[in-house]
C-alpha cells in the first residue's frame, strides 16, 4: 500500500508544474486527500484537499488562485496543478490521504523555483 508523487523539478518564477499522487493497492476514491508542504527548517504546511468525489476543494491563503487540486478516480490519482509559482513555493511537496479508518503518506516529490 503506497502514495506515489512526481511531477516535481526545478522551473522559474512565474512557470507551472502539475504534481500527481497515485494511490497502489487500495483505492484513493474512498480517501479525503490533501497536498502538503515542508520547506527547509520549516514545520510541514497544509496546502489543498479534496473531497473523495472531487466536489469538494479547500486551499491554503497562500496558493489560493494559483493551485488547483483534482482527482481522476479512475486513474486513483490526484493532482495539483500549480501556476504562477513564486520562490517561496519552493518546499518538498507530499500527498496524504486519510478515511475515518487509516491515512496514508508519500514520500513526496521536491519542487524548486528559482531563477
Amino acid at each position: 500500500v503506497q502514495l506515489v508523487e512526481s511531477g516535481g523539478g526545478l522551473v522559474q518564477p512565474g512557470e507551472s508544474l502539475r504534481l500527481s499522487c497515485e494511490a497502489s493497492e487500495f483505492s484513493l476514491s474512498g480517501y479525503v486527500t490533501s497536498w502538503y508542504r515542508q520547506a527547509p527548517e520549516k514545520g510541514r504546511e497544509w496546502v489543498a484537499v479534496i473531497d473523495m468525489s472531487g466536489a469538494a476543494t479547500n486551499y491554503a491563503a497562500s496558493v489560493k488562485g494559483r493551485f488547483t487540486i483534482s482527482r481522476d478516480n479512475a486513474k486513483n490519482t490526484v493532482y495539483l496543478q500549480m501556476d504562477s509559482l513564486k520562490p517561496e513555493d519552493t518546499a518538498r511537496y507530499y500527498c496524504n490521504a486519510r478515511s475515518l479508518r487509516d491515512e496514508y503518506w508519500g514520500q513526496g516529490t521536491q519542487v524548486t523555483v528559482s531563477s
